[in-house]
């Protein structure tokens, strides 16, 4: 299943990305992919990693634990965008 569905979901992502004042990584679950998402080269990477099929099997970390609130807000705006479409669908 693909973590980020459509551009909407890209743009979210990366203003939240935006809004960390340190460093945020994407990892995979086994730990061999790590990307930094302050890079813009391995943000575009990730990017595509999370849109792919298996997007679900990675990680988000932040380097400063005042951003966690803000990815935990995007993914809490990405899960209630899902089910607002999946209702209209």
């Amino acid at each position: 299943m693909m973590l980020l569905k459509n551009k909407n979901d890209v743009d979210m992502f990366i203003n939240a990305v935006d809004k960390c004042s340190g460093e945020v990584y994407v990892c995979s679950m086994d730990k061999t992919e790590e990307f930094n998402l302050k890079s813009l080269f391995s943000r575009y990477i990730a990017i595509g990693e999370l849109c792919k099929e298996h997007g679900d099997e990675y990680e988000v970390f932040c380097a400063n634990h005042d951003d966690e609130a803000v990815m935990i807000e995007f993914f809490y705006d990405l899960r209630k965008e899902d089910r607002k479409n999946k209702r209209c669908a």
